[in-house]
């Protein structure tokens, strides 16, 4: 059956670090199953930027050190239909659960309730998906409580001086990207209160970058010419940020722009964290989402039902008074 046809009742849910509440026992389930006896599939949206593919060869790593049979994983190269077709597919091939990361919270609801009707446990790694989906858990670091965290270090680091930002966003009604620019928004605010009882900063303009290191170089420079007043560049993650980087550079305003990000880690961040070069961003280590992801595959299958239905990662702002703590010159990412 096509998956834009295919339905089902939803599966359970279940447990890893930080959560949220738990979710009820589910009426059925596949019988307990061993490692060995497992073939996960692995449906990624996008390997293009460095965060995702770091997160795939994380699963495939994960999986080997816990005993697993085998993976399958496909990408979708940015392509929400691909996506949907990749998932029939693995569908196909005798799956025992399937790791997907979707490209559209709506558009892939679709592929969870295919492999529902199969029998097929779903866990939502990294994006967020929409509540009608079925799936066991999310498993994604916390974008609220790290965005939260880069706004009241960034609104201690201005104290006394105006905001004037520049936002340099992923995906238009990507979610993921809202809830971390809206957790620096309510960091900012509520630094400010604490600081001096008034709060007040100033978008200039949104910008998109697609995600990608090129994108935010590209995103930069016509932010450079429309905005030229801008003193914060706030990006949802370190590849867009890191190309806007070389874009300030080029256009001779190094040190005049304060470079944040709400999320990521990636290892060129938080060198040129190191450097003076970029202010903040927040903790998001595909390696451990990913393994996270696979650990509650597994217990699902083992016979777990006690995950919940979000699972979050650790929050942190990293600055330079910290970075050396998360640093691993070694790091895919």
């Amino acid at each position: 059956m096509a998956l834009g046809t295919a339905v089902l009742a939803g599966c359970g849910a279940l447990s890893p670090p930080v959560t949220s509440q738990a979710v009820p026992t589910p009426a059925t389930g596949a019988a307990a199953k061993a490692a060995k006896q497992v073939t996960i599939g692995v449906s990624m949206y996008t390997l293009a930027a460095p965060y995702f593919a770091a997160q795939m060869n994380a699963v495939k790593k994960k999986a080997s050190e816990m005993g697993v049979k085998a993976v399958i994983a496909t990408e979708a190269h940015d392509d929400m239909n691909k996506q949907l077709a990749d998932v029939e597919d693995l569908l196909s091939k005798n799956i025992d659960v399937l790791i997907l990361n979707p490209k559209d919270p709506k558009g892939l609801v679709p592929a969870t309730k295919a492999a529902a009707r199969a029998g097929i446990p779903v866990i939502i790694m990294d994006s967020s998906i929409d509540p009608s989906a079925d799936y066991v858990s999310i498993v994604q670091s916390n974008n609220m409580a790290n965005g939260e965290l880069v706004g009241e270090w960034l609104a201690s680091s201005l104290k006394g001086q105006p905001i004037r930002m520049a936002l340099l966003s992923g995906t238009q009604g990507n979610p993921v990207g809202k809830e971390r620019r809206q957790g620096v928004f309510r960091g900012i605010i509520e630094q400010q209160l604490r600081d001096g009882n008034k709060s007040g900063f100033e978008i200039l303009t949104q910008g998109w970058g697609n995600w990608t290191h090129e994108g935010g170089l590209k995103a930069m420079e016509d932010i450079l010419v429309a905005r030229p007043d801008a003193n914060v560049l706030l990006c949802e993650n370190d590849s867009m940020c890191l190309g806007a980087l070389k874009a300030i550079s080029e256009a001779g305003r190094k040190g005049k722009i304060l470079v944040v990000a709400a999320a990521d880690g990636q290892k060129e961040a938080y060198e040129a964290i190191r450097r003076g070069e970029y202010g903040a961003t927040g903790l998001n280590d595909p390696v451990l989402v990913a393994g996270t992801a696979v650990e509650i595959a597994l217990g699902y299958l083992s016979g777990r039902r006690d995950f919940p239905k979000i699972s979050y990662t650790q929050a942190a702002a990293i600055t330079k008074a910290n970075v050396d703590k998360f640093y691993r010159a070694n790091s895919e990412f």
